[in-house]
């Protein structure tokens, strides 16, 4: 969960630079329900972990690894599955118009795609299943963030993914 509300910090962070530097409508009012939604799904994960007497950030002992930044690198820079790196996040930054729209698009796949990772992580994990609201709130992640991305890639013209069965 910890993870998660790092995780979901960077997807609004994302989401904090749409207003500059589109002038597409579609992927502001996109931007805007991504932003809502994280936002949203931090403050369960925030009570959920509070309730359960954890803490909501973790220690650097807790961090994942970053192979590519070494020990070096702040707590936001730890990759965790599907975030932007560092120079990713300033490509981003530097952009405006046709090409952030396509930055913005293909690093929030992938960025949703790293939710789905950890979604399923957390459902590999023995007795995760058990908390029905922690099981309730995992799926919601899952299916909001598929349909995310089929948005998205319609947006960049691709073909939707179905969920494999």
């Amino acid at each position: 969960m910890q993870g998660m509300i790092m995780h979901h910090a960077q997807a609004v962070e994302m989401t904090a630079m749409i207003e500059s530097r589109t002038q597409s409508k579609e992927l502001s009012l996109l931007g805007a329900r991504i932003s809502h939604s994280q936002a949203e799904e931090m403050k369960f994960m925030e009570r959920w972990l509070e309730t359960r007497g954890e803490p909501v950030l973790m220690t650097m002992s807790e961090m994942p690894s970053s192979h590519s930044h070494g020990s070096h690198s702040s707590p936001h820079q730890m990759l965790m599955p599907g975030m932007l790196t560092p120079k990713q996040m300033d490509a981003l930054k530097k952009t405006k118009n046709t090409e952030f729209d396509r930055l913005f698009l293909t690093g929030m796949i992938q960025h949703h795609n790293g939710a789905l990772i950890m979604v399923e992580d957390l459902f590999d994990t023995a007795g995760a299943g058990q908390d029905a609201e922690l099981f309730n709130f995992a799926t919601d992640v899952d299916s909001s963030q598929r349909a995310e991305i089929n948005i998205m890639r319609n947006m960049l013209g691709e073909k939707p993914v179905k969920k494999k069965l």
